[in-house]
């Protein structure tokens, strides 16, 4: 199960959002069945976050929604927001993973 969450800062949020979502991919570290959390920023929009989730299956993206972290993340982030996030739901066909 694979998550493109975007969510773009408000003008002057910008630093203050990437620091709440930095920190979220520490927490989302101890998550059992989260397999990958990436955030990243937009070359061209350094306002415009992303990030790229990837989950066992379908109850760990229900966990990790569940989390107390998930849930204040929200709460910290919503007056930084200039938009609603827009989050999309993918199905995996092909991958290349190197280590």
């Amino acid at each position: 199960m694979i998550v493109v969450a975007k969510l773009k800062a408000k003008e002057e949020k910008e630093a203050t959002l990437e620091a709440a979502l930095r920190d979220m991919v520490i927490k989302v570290a101890s998550e059992d069945g989260t397999e990958a959390y990436t955030l990243h920023k937009s070359r061209k929009d350094p306002a415009l976050f992303m990030f790229y989730e990837k989950y066992k299956n379908a109850d760990a993206l229900k966990q990790h929604s569940t989390t107390p972290h998930f849930k204040a993340l929200f709460t910290t982030i919503q007056p930084l927001l200039a938009d609603p996030p827009e989050i999309e739901m993918y199905q995996e066909l092909a991958a290349l993973e190197r280590s």
